[in-house]
């Protein structure tokens, strides 16, 4: 009955860290580390502990004979749901990308861009590793130079970042795993975050006044596709405006939100691939 204790063991666990309580409030790397790590680790564990025993076989040491075939039919199932759930997205991003590239190639103040011609104030990076800077024609007419400049510089940060590959991922991690508690919850707190980090990457080299004022004309951006796009404005994070404005007119010290203890997760989900070799 191994593989379907593992199985059993992995859901209970997934289960019991989505329902741990979540800081959304605070410094910034805290809780950018503890949101990523309860994101995270329950569908990691879950895609280790089915690839284990998809690698394990059906056979082995069984109380009956169905039980091997049982596990391995669940795993099979639940992967072949991930890999339609990648194609999917992956799909719907390659089509995004394929209008995107029909735009008209400007520069804008000196950076490559795509016109989107539309009144919306719209601003966005749209694609996976080499996002393209997608600026509205109402954007433009709308924002004086200095405001433009301050929101650009906000984009880059979402390139620099690499953002939009990143929560491509963090989507299908996402749709995969919509049935545990506070998948949303914690999802809605990482784009915030996300942006809260633009925010402050621009901000070092812009006045973050501007950056604000800007935020406050653009914040009717139409919503886009969060797990390909990172938009300035997006109108689905309008509920945590104050937040961003607070931020950006609160001076804070930057913090590096990469230490390496906060990556053990990572490590502990990987645990059920070790039990392969000492299947029989």
């Amino acid at each position: 009955m191994m593989h379907l204790v593992m199985i059993l063991i992995a859901l209970l666990v997934a289960w019991g860290i989505r329902c741990q309580s979540f800081q959304d409030s605070g410094d910034w790397s805290q809780r950018w580390q503890q949101a990523l790590g309860l994101f995270m680790f329950p569908p990691v564990l879950l895609l280790t502990t089915a690839i284990a025993v998809l690698a394990m076989g059906p056979q082995g040491q069984m109380v009956y004979w169905w039980e091997g075939w049982l596990s391995y039919g669940l795993v099979s199932g639940f992967l072949v749901v991930a890999l339609v759930l990648l194609l999917g997205l992956s799909w719907q991003a390659w089509r995004s990308i394929k209008q995107v590239r029909t735009y008209t190639q400007i520069e804008v103040k000196g950076k490559p861009s795509r016109l989107l011609k539309s009144m919306y104030p719209f601003v966005a990076q749209i694609g996976f590793w080499k996002p393209e800077l997608v600026v509205s024609q109402g954007l433009l007419q709308l924002l004086t130079n200095d405001h433009l400049e301050a929101v650009l510089i906000h984009e880059q940060a979402h390139f620099h970042y690499r953002d939009t590959f990143w929560f491509f991922g963090l989507g299908w991690l996402r749709r995969l795993t919509c049935w545990l508690p506070q998948t949303e919850a914690l999802w809605q707190e990482l784009l915030v975050l996300r942006e809260l980090r633009a925010d402050r990457w621009a901000a070092e080299q812009v006045d973050s006044l501007l950056l604000a004022e800007a935020l406050l004309t653009v914040v009717s951006t139409p919503t886009v596709q969060p797990e390909l796009a990172a938009a300035f404005g997006d109108l689905a994070l309008r509920d945590r405006l104050t937040e961003r404005i607070d931020a950006l007119l609160t001076e804070a010290p930057s913090t590096n939100s990469t230490d390496g203890w906060a990556w053990t997760w990572l490590l502990l989900s990987l645990l059920p691939l070790a039990m392969i070799p000492f299947h029989s």
